[in-house]
């Protein structure tokens, strides 16, 4: 065999896991049709977060000028440096996996792969084909952005995530269909960059399937941003009107039309199996996804599949614990992918960060609980760095006082989020959180504090 192990994809997947195979000792190679980070280095994570920072700061500006007495005066941005600047910060990140490639020997062709069988791969590189072969194979080939029939993307008037990341303009109007992660970070960056904008939602609450107080809290934060929402908005077609369009909808059995310069959709993502094509090998799928064991394991033994490709959640962190998981098991170490929680992040400001069960969730299992909360308006942290939006919930069974959800929508909540998820990861009661000193003032004070409201003993507000 040429190698231990072909990796077909580069993305947070991927190359974490020919990362950890080089870390074993493994001749590893790896394919990548397009670039070292994937989706979610190049045109997702990385980037958006850059711009969700740099809108946020744009409104930090205005708070300390309107708030703090700062003389300072907004006019405007280069879009032309912010571009550059948020490509920086991705190339940064690229640089440093092709170090980290170098430095364990990991080989890595950029062209696209495809399978022949369950050693084999051709690739399609500098307008030539070559099959390497592999003791083992991990497909981490990642998703793409759905599109929906008669809203196909054109680059101008439609766009996906990826159009709307590469910042080629600031539309004066941006329609957002689908009101989920991709979309309300993409509405609160464009909404501070200058844009009007208006998200269109088919289901009854942004974010489906989220807490649902959460996520009606993080609708009207959004609100008050003047950032335009519409819940059960079903879009029915699409009328371009030279360099605009109109939006067409049904709303409550009734046909509206709504005029914008760009519609982006954000609808969701479909895993991405160009050259793979798992049934004319036998790898079995449950009809959309491959479908694997606790070792990341293919229906073909030596072959294995990590990330998006396996399956929601469709998340970044989740792809590359799969990646060890999958590297570790190749290596014959005994290692199983069982997380017992998964947080998930959107990365608006404020943030909204969970893990765990919701409360709805809660009650469909029928399981006694009691809810710990507390608002970030009561820290003395967020008060003092204006970030003072939304409130910490945690979620906790009765009598036991095992903690089944934290749900944090407020300032660095994506960060704040560990301590919920080492907690529960490590079976934990709501004492856990509530008991041990924090550091003063602090924004993980909430969290502590929220677990005393869940004993009706928080000091900072009423129980």
């Amino acid at each position: 065999m040429d190698y231990d192990v072909i990796i077909i994809g580069a993305g947070p997947g991927g190359y974490v896991s020919a990362i950890r195979l080089g870390q074993l000792g493994k001749k590893v190679l790896v394919i990548e049709k397009k670039y070292l980070g994937g989706v979610c280095l190049n045109e997702g994570c990385i980037p958006v977060k850059a711009l969700v920072y740099a809108s946020h700061l744009r409104e930090k500006v205005n708070y300390a000028k309107k708030e703090m007495g700062f003389l300072v005066k907004d006019e405007g941005f280069e879009i032309e440096k912010l571009r550059i600047w948020k490509d920086r910060v991705v190339e940064r990140l690229k640089r440093g996996i092709e170090t980290l490639f170098k430095n364990y020997k990991i080989e890595w062709i950029m062209g696209e792969g495809r399978l022949i069988d369950k050693n084999s791969v051709e690739v399609s590189f500098q307008g030539e084909k070559k099959v390497f072969t592999a003791d083992f194979t991990i497909i981490a080939t990642g998703s793409k952005p759905l599109s929906l029939p008669g809203f196909e993307p054109d680059g101008e008037l439609i766009w996906t995530s990826t159009q709307a990341v590469s910042l080629s303009k600031i539309p004066s109007k941006l329609i957002i269909l689908g009101a989920g992660a991709i979309g309300l970070e993409f509405a609160y960056i464009y909404k501070n960059l200058g844009s009007d904008v208006e998200i269109y939602e088919i289901m009854p609450q942004i974010l489906p399937g989220a807490d649902r107080e959460m996520a009606e809290e993080l609708r009207k934060v959004l609100t008050r941003k003047g950032i335009k929402i519409y819940l059960n908005a079903k879009a029915i077609g699409i009328e371009k009107k030279g360099d605009s369009l109109d939006l067409i909808l049904e709303v409550d059995g009734k046909e509206e039309r709504r005029g914008g310069e760009v519609l982006l959709l954000a609808v969701g993502r479909a895993p991405v199996f160009d050259g793979i094509e798992p049934g004319r090998i036998g790898i079995k799928t449950d009809g959309k996804f491959i479908i694997t064991d606790s070792q990341m394991r293919a229906s073909i033994p030596n072959i294995f599949a990590i990330g998006d490709v396996t399956g929601p959640p469709l998340l970044a962190h989740r792809a590359s614990k799969q990646g060890i998981v999958a590297a570790e098991a190749i290596a014959g170490l005994d290692a199983k992918f069982e997380p017992k929680v998964i947080p998930n992040v959107v990365y608006t400001e404020p943030q909204l960060a969970s893990v765990g069960i919701s409360e709805e969730e809660a009650k469909e299992r029928e399981i006694k609980y009691s809810i710990g909360k507390f608002p970030f308006i009561a820290n003395g942290k967020a008060v003092s760095s204006g970030e003072t939006s939304g409130f910490v919930k945690i979620v906790g069974e009765l009598n036991t006082n095992k903690i089944l959800g934290v749900h944090i929508l407020g300032p660095e909540a994506s960060s704040l989020i560990g301590e919920g998820l080492v907690a529960m990861e490590m079976s934990g009661e709501l004492h856990h959180l509530a008991d041990p000193i924090h550091p003063h003032p602090s924004l993980c004070e909430a969290i502590m504090e929220a677990g005393e409201n869940f004993f009706k003993k928080a000091i900072h507000i009423l129980n």
